[in-house]
């Protein structure tokens, strides 16, 4: 700034070029507060601090992979869905999803809501009124849709009453829907039933980071392959005894090759009686037998 810079008489001014009247009288004049860079911002502590997105630690070695330690994630609605929604339910959501960290958006989707989480996506039909005088087929004809899309499916239906819980099984069945493909989640109220989706989405996602099946699949191959489960399974078969499981685990070897053997090759390879062996085909490749009650 330059020091003749200076207010003069209500006038800011250079004191060097400002020409002072002829007939003399009392000037006024004050200082000017201090201008630093002619008027350019001090960017200095801005540029000293950066914005990431993302939080990390200080200590972190050049070059490593930033993990995050919690699962987050996004919430997609369908418009269609939401427009035929209670604004209170709406209002729910949003703040339950805000309150877990995982961000909401409105698109145009087939299904209801789709997650991803831990980079896992889960698409979910929610049904939270049903009633029976509507389209049931079109709702079932949809799920049936909706699963050879996402290999991820679930229908979260809420079943308030008695009669709502009978006329939706009435209606599981009567349009043949498979058992667990898509799973079906039966809840008492709609509150309910979005919590549910989100646990359901963050284990999903916790499982997908954490490698969770492929250490279930190694377990369950070494579970089936030890003698004593093999007999327990097939001695829990009717007419099969441990001499028979012990027979069958010498000459076939494990449960799973059992459950593909014919009956013929049973007969032919072990003791069993033709009996028992047509016992332990229907048990693995009849659905009409094995999904019927048995006594033993």
């Amino acid at each position: 700034m330059d020091p003749s810079a200076m207010n003069m008489d209500g006038s800011n001014g250079l004191a060097c070029l400002t020409k002072i009247e002829e007939e003399a009288k009392e000037t006024t004049i004050t200082p000017l507060f201090a201008i630093k860079k002619d008027l350019v911002v001090d960017m200095t502590n801005f540029d000293n601090q950066n914005i990431e997105p993302r939080l990390s630690e200080a200590d972190v070695a050049p070059g490593k992979e930033i993990l995050q330690r919690n699962v987050a994630g996004v919430c997609i609605m369908s418009n269609a869905w939401k427009d035929e929604q209670d604004p209170s339910l709406i209002s729910f959501i949003s703040a339950f999803l805000s309150s877990n960290s995982f961000r909401l958006n409105f698109v145009s989707i087939s299904p209801d809501l789709i997650f991803n989480c831990g980079g896992v996506s889960i698409a979910f039909v929610f049904v939270t009124k049903w009633d029976d005088c509507c389209n049931v087929g079109s709702f079932f004809n949809r799920v049936k849709k909706l699963k050879t899309q996402f290999a991820r499916l679930y229908v979260v239906a809420t079943l308030s009453t008695k009669e709502q819980n009978d006329s939706f099984m009435r209606s599981y069945f009567h349009y043949e829907m498979e058992f667990g493909r898509p799973a079906f989640v039966p809840v008492t109220d709609a509150e309910m039933g979005f919590e549910k989706i989100v646990k359901i989405a963050h284990s999903r996602g916790v499982c997908k980071q954490q490698k969770v099946a492929s250490k279930l699949k190694v377990e369950r191959k070494r579970t089936v392959q030890d003698t004593d489960t093999f007999i327990r399974v097939l001695t829990s078969i009717p007419n099969i005894n441990k001499h028979d499981a012990n027979s069958l685990y010498l000459t076939i070897g494990s449960i799973e090759a059992t459950a593909k053997t014919s009956k013929e090759d049973i007969f032919a390879n072990t003791d069993l009686s033709s009996d028992k062996a047509e016992m332990l085909t229907k048990f693995f490749q009849d659905p009409e037998f094995y999904l019927s009650p048995k006594f033993n």
